[in-house]
């Protein structure tokens, strides 16, 4: 289907610079842009893409100021990014539409003391516990896990391979990606007289709050007792691994590689880079951005923007790692300044004989 730079625009409550029916089908990055897609531009280190891509419109910020001839259909927006995420959206809705899986398939096995609601899909080879409640309109894909006891609200979908332990709680329009572990037991062992370890039951639960999305071969352990908290709106990207006990606020958002070890509180509207580690037993508070691989060893509060391991204030980080860089060098100076103290000390030495 082909939209015009004005339809996209009217949706979108932007302005076109350009020819108002030029037409798109598809989207392109702006660097490798191609006739009938549509662009966006965002981030100032692309715009000299702007100049001679082939992308048929791109989605500007209003406030965008071009340096060069722009020879493209440009839609002004108040963001850019939010408005290209916009028209996605629209995009997958409507190729969802397309593939609107519903129904039981007959290689799927659903307990006869499950509940399931309307408009449900199962996919062939999943497995559905006892007296497991499944809200309206979720998707379960092939080869799904879903163990005794365990909740699902409406609207939410998992992905094949997804593994469900029982009596975890996942909430509404939660979307877990392929691989997903979601209740396996919190690493919890306790040393004994032989040296050997004796494992600690773990009987809580995880709970998963509305909104929530979950991507591939993440990993969220259940609680000790108690439960682990993924609260609403939080979104984790592949690879992460949540221990028992941990509790993520709401609209945090951590990105790949990440671990959060037991009991370690994060608050609400945290933003944290790739390949963090968390100590345990760490209270982190809200508004707080954690750049890529930092340790966090101590509590942050909260509105604090750290990096480094162990993590410190990125303004001390950043002069910090100028150092860091020269060190050699600084090594060599510090070399041939010794050099030079020695020399002058054995002049001072023969002339004072």
């Amino acid at each position: 289907m082909k939209f015009t730079a004005q339809q996209i625009a009217d949706f979108l409550g932007g302005v076109v610079e350009g020819n108002q029916q030029e037409e798109v089908s598809n989207f392109s990055k702006i660097e490798e842009g191609k006739p009938g897609t549509l662009s966006f531009l965002a981030n100032p280190k692309y715009q000299h893409y702007l100049y001679d891509t082939e992308s048929s419109i791109v989605l500007v910020d209003k406030s965008f100021l071009p340096t060069e001839k722009v020879s493209t259909t440009l839609i002004r927006v108040e963001d850019a990014y939010k408005a290209f995420a916009k028209l996605l959206s629209l995009y997958q809705e409507q190729m969802n539409g397309k593939d609107n899986k519903s129904g039981v398939d007959n290689f799927a096995f659903i307990s006869s003391t499950a509940t399931l609601g309307k408009n449900v899909y199962v996919g062939p080879a999943s497995y559905i516990g006892e007296n497991v409640k499944i809200g309206n309109d979720v998707k379960i894909y092939p080869q799904v896990f879903v163990g005794d006891n365990v909740e699902i609200g409406d609207n939410t979908i998992l992905y094949p391979g997804v593994k469900i332990y029982n009596y975890c709680v996942i909430g509404n329009n939660c979307c877990l990606h392929a691989g997903v572990v979601i209740g396996a037991d919190g690493f919890g062992f306790v040393p004994q007289d032989n040296k050997a370890f004796q494992k600690v039951p773990q009987i809580g639960n995880v709970i998963i709050e509305d909104g929530v999305e979950i991507g591939a071969n993440t990993t969220i352990d259940r609680a000790t007792f108690d439960a682990t908290i993924i609260r609403r709106n939080v979104k984790l990207d592949n690879q992460i691994q949540i221990a028992h006990n941990v509790e993520i606020g709401e609209n945090t958002v951590i990105a790949a590689q990440v671990g959060v070890s037991g009991s370690t509180k994060i608050g609400k509207n945290c933003m944290i880079a790739g390949q963090v580690g968390f100590a345990g037993h760490l209270k982190i508070g809200d508004h707080v951005i954690i750049g890529a691989q930092a340790g966090i060893t101590n509590d942050v509060k909260d509105h604090q923007i750290i990096q480094g391991s162990p993590a410190i204030n990125i303004k001390n980080f950043q002069r910090s790692s100028v150092v860091f860089k020269n060190l050699p060098e600084l090594r060599w100076e510090v070399i041939d300044l010794q050099r030079k103290v020695a020399e002058l000390t054995k002049m001072f030495a023969n002339n004072e004989e």
